[in-house]
């Protein structure tokens, strides 16, 4: 085989060619944002800003991750993920503003403004992520998704280690910044390369479905109902929870215990683990040689006794101190200052630590999108599944990052993660153990721009003139 034969046999309409595209888009822009993010207030020494920015972003990401769903089904997923990209490019940039100004006025505006685009893009994201593969696919494309963007991450985490390598500064120079806005960018641009999702078809031949015209009314009836569901009920602790965590890991920890370019060398490994983390659980998650209730039950016990056991190393870590770096200039009251990844012997315990919140993100947030795509195989449902999630999880973030704004003590933000964590698991466990091997779903109507009617479902198409 040649060198380029693979490329031959890639195809553009292949439900894999479409999770690869969103996960290069992701890489680009949310992965950027997670990399800037995880530095702790946006790589600011004050994180006051950035933190009354992410209340901003996930306050307006709140309604629009809920609605979001319903926008892509209205709109298509080529048009609002490219735009929903730029929100990213614009927060970024931002911070260049900030750091000539002080202002932090514009930084603010731009998360709320972000918080509409990424309702609408993660929206967009898991609908293909989870409604594309077969049912017995779904967990090696969250993987394979989930991999390309956290490679965004740790490119992000690259970037300010380098760049501030030497620097004895405890806030971002505006070089990583414009770096970031510009990766952001192509990323948005890279949006337009998605295909319709009427146009994709699977290896076996089955078509994947979206109703290609609905309605705002039909839209908005079915987002109330969201809120009806006694499943989605029941999964409301679990989405809630799913990004709660990410205030207290980059502000409390990264952003109070570590050195600038040590920050960015923790974000490399905890991005990294995300990766591994993903991919390992796809191969528990995909065993066709169990029962799906019995693969989630076995996720399920992996992720609960796994956090508890790093939220229990943490309370060990925070019982040492209650403070990072203040504007005063008061360093941090770690024991010895702040650590630096040289000093291995101070150093590489809470660097493994924090390496290990990266894995534990991967293992919660992949189960959850597995439980929401064994609800259901219906394209529709799924976007607006994948909204909920996005938007509560938006919800349980507001709340976290307001907790580390109004200068909550650490220990006191510890106990709420692991409280909320514990509450989370057993209605989760309820959804997981009622969980059936197969979704069943009537066949979908996709209006077609010839006036025909294609009544497609799982293993079979007819056509009928309408």
């Amino acid at each position: 085989m040649g060198a380029f034969d693979i490329f031959k046999r890639i195809r553009y309409y292949s439900p894999m060619t479409q999770v690869v595209l969103v996960g290069l888009v992701c890489f680009l822009c949310p992965g950027m944002y997670n990399a800037l993010n995880g530095m702790g207030g946006g790589g600011q020494v004050d994180r006051t800003t950035g933190n009354n920015a992410n209340t901003a972003l996930y306050s307006t990401f709140i309604v629009f991750g809920i609605a979001g769903g319903s926008i892509v089904n209205l709109c298509g997923v080529r048009w609002t993920i490219a735009i929903s990209g730029l929100s990213y490019a614009l927060y970024s940039g931002s911070y260049i503003y900030l750091n000539h100004t002080g202002n932090g006025s514009f930084t603010i505006a731009a998360g709320a403004l972000l918080g509409i685009g990424a309702g609408i893009m993660w929206a967009a994201q898991g609908m293909i992520m989870v409604s594309y593969p077969r049912e017995e696919e779904k967990g090696r494309y969250i993987a394979v998704f989930w991999i390309i963007f956290n490679l965004g991450g740790m490119l992000g985490g690259v970037l300010p280690f380098a760049i501030n390598f030497h620097s004895d500064s405890n806030s971002l120079s505006d070089g990583v910044y414009i770096a970031f806005v510009i990766l952001e960018c192509l990323g948005a641009a890279l949006g337009l390369a998605l295909a319709p999702p009427s146009k994709v078809v699977r290896d076996d031949g089955t078509s994947v479905v979206m109703v290609k015209y609905t309605n705002a009314a039909k839209e908005a009836v079915e987002i109330v109902k969201l809120f009806l569901n006694p499943t989605m009920l029941a999964l409301l602790p679990m989405c809630f929870t799913s990004n709660f965590f990410y205030s207290y890991q980059f502000g409390p920890v990264n952003a109070s215990i570590f050195n600038i370019r040590t920050r960015g060398f923790n974000n490399i490994f905890y991005w990294g683990a995300q990766m591994a983390g993903a991919y390992a659980l796809s191969f528990l998650l995909d065993n066709q040689n169990m029962t799906r209730r019995r693969r989630g039950l076995f996720a399920f016990g992996i992720v609960a006794v796994f956090f508890n056991v790093i939220w229990g190393g943490t309370l060990k870590q925070q019982l040492r101190y209650t403070h990072g770096p203040l504007p005063s200039g008061e360093t941090t009251d770690y024991p010895g200052g702040l650590l630096d990844f040289m000093e291995t012997k101070r150093a590489s315990g809470p660097i493994i630590l924090y390496m290990l919140y990266g894995l534990g993100d991967a293992l919660y947030q992949n189960l959850a999108y597995w439980i929401i795509g064994s609800l259901t195989n219906d394209s529709q449902r799924l976007s607006r599944y994948s909204g909920f999630y996005k938007g509560i999880q938006s919800l349980g973030a507001t709340v976290a990052w307001q907790l580390d704004a109004k200068n909550v003590t650490y220990l006191n933000q510890f106990i709420g993660n692991w409280v909320l964590l514990v509450i989370s698991l057993f209605p989760m466990f309820y959804v997981v153990y009622n969980l059936k091997d197969h979704s069943e779903d009537p066949p979908l109507a996709v209006f077609e721009d010839d006036g025909k009617q294609s009544v497609a479902s799982g293993t079979y198409s007819v056509e009928k003139t309408v």
